[in-house]
């Protein structure tokens, strides 16, 4: 069942939610370890505790839905609400719960349950620490659809559990990191099981998490792309018997040799895929860059043609102020006689020497700046392209992995007890080449 759960202050509003009329029917199924035996003032009772700490939200409050069509009996939901009592550390911690029957769209009554505790520890007047409850409510939630063979819901499968044959470049590079352990596998597997409901079903499901169907030494046995065997019966914590009663005897699956065979071109096909879309995506970017790159000379042109026409005309009005300087007729006979003129003339080529080394400066500091722009290109250029030659060449490898046989790439086999139990303490990672996440 979906299990939903938050701590809260507010003691009034939760009662009066839990108490509203709007449901078929109400029923306080139990009040325990509060004083009052009216659901009111329990919860008051419980915020009268909680004034003599500082915890605000002095409860928890917890919603139970079973599947549709399920029938869940009132010991089912007290059997999920110790579970989660369990698991959340309020054990003993007064608690209420509450049933609501509702109809439907479809004119059926459903029942569902409400679970409140205090988290007010009394004899350390402080509040119980909840850590983690989203994770630990979706670990109860699953063996409960497990325990009772109910279908379980999408929203309640790890949404990194994607399908391996559509992985994209990232998602295949974060698989490899993350590996997989006993326990996410163990979830993976009581998935695939409680989604189906025949052995065309079953393989579909394994199907779409990269797993292949097959026939082992002792029954029935899922393969991985890496060619890792694992034992129906141990993974989904069922017994031989059970399975063969759902999907029938192992013989018409593939050997292990073929099953791991079929795995390993989906997923190498898929590499190849991602290979090449991650070789078009550095020819995309080149072009881009190179895109950038003639924008980048035709402004360094301009910014050019616009020095050389300003210094020009800047050049000439200086020209045209120095000739003014040197005086004509009368006033420049009297130049020459005082040494006026020498003095000008002199000041004149003076100025015109500083202003050709001003000019050249203004060339030289361009010059740099373009050069420094055309590096700052190139380098962003690398930049780009490192990544890309990096994942293909991961690509690569990984394919030329996916073709080594087991035999010489040290695959191993844990469908044996003793290999089981060393895979498990190893959290099942295979160290020998890549491995595919959740």
């Amino acid at each position: 069942m979906i299990l939903i759960g938050n701590q809260r202050g507010n003691a009034k509003n939760l009662a009066i939610h839990l108490l509203k009329e709007e449901n078929e029917r109400v029923e306080i199924h139990q009040i325990r370890g509060f004083v009052s035996e009216n659901l009111n003032e329990a919860f008051q009772e419980s915020y009268a505790i909680s004034r003599a700490t500082q915890c605000k939200q002095h409860l928890y409050s917890l919603s139970l839905n079973p599947p549709k069509n399920a029938k869940p009996t009132e010991q089912d939901f007290e059997d999920a609400i110790n579970q989660v009592e369990k698991q959340l550390g309020l054990t003993d911690q007064p608690r209420v719960i509450v049933f609501h029957e509702k109809r439907g769209v479809d004119g059926e009554l459903r029942k569902h349950a409400h679970a409140v505790w205090c988290r007010i520890d009394t004899d350390k007047m402080k509040a119980v620490q909840l850590s983690f409850t989203h994770k630990k409510l979706r670990e109860v939630s699953r063996s409960l659809f497990v325990a009772h063979d109910w279908r379980m819901p999408d929203g309640l499968i790890d949404s990194k559990n994607r399908n391996p044959h559509n992985y994209t470049l990232a998602e295949w590079q974060q698989a490899k990191r993350a590996g997989k352990n006993a326990k996410e596998l163990t979830a993976l597997f009581q998935d695939c099981w409680s989604h189906s409901d025949s052995k065309t079903s079953l393989k579909n499901a394994f199907w779409e998490h990269g797993f292949v169907l097959a026939k082992g030494k002792r029954g029935h046995v899922a393969v991985d792309y890496q060619g890792e065997v694992y034992p129906l019966s141990r993974w989904t914590g069922l017994k031989a018997k059970n399975i063969r009663a759902r999907i029938g005897e192992a013989d018409a699956l593939p050997s292990v040799d073929q099953a791991h065979a079929l795995a390993t071109k989906i997923i190498a096909d898929r590499l190849k895929v991602l290979k090449t879309q991650e070789q078009q995506a550095a020819i995309t970017k080149l072009g881009i860059l190179r895109e950038r790159r003639r924008e980048l000379q035709n402004r360094q042109t301009q910014k050019s043609n616009r020095l050389k026409i300003n210094q020009h005309t800047r050049r000439v009005d200086e020209e045209a102020e120095r000739a003014r300087r040197i005086r004509k007729g009368f006033l420049g006979l009297w130049d020459r006689l005082t040494g006026k003129r020498k003095r000008t003339l002199l000041e004149n080529e003076k100025e015109v020497t500083e202003y050709q080394v001003r000019d050249q400066l203004e060339k030289d500091v361009l010059d740099v700046e373009n050069r420094k722009s055309i590096l700052q290109y190139r380098e962003k250029t690398e930049e780009t392209q490192i990544p890309h030659r990096e994942a293909i060449k991961e690509l690569n490898d990984d394919i030329a992995w996916l073709r080594t046989p087991p035999e010489l790439s040290n695959r191993r086999d844990h469908a044996n007890e003793d290999e089981d139990n060393s895979r498990k303490k190893s959290g099942n990672r295979n160290r020998d080449g890549p491995r595919l996440g959740r």
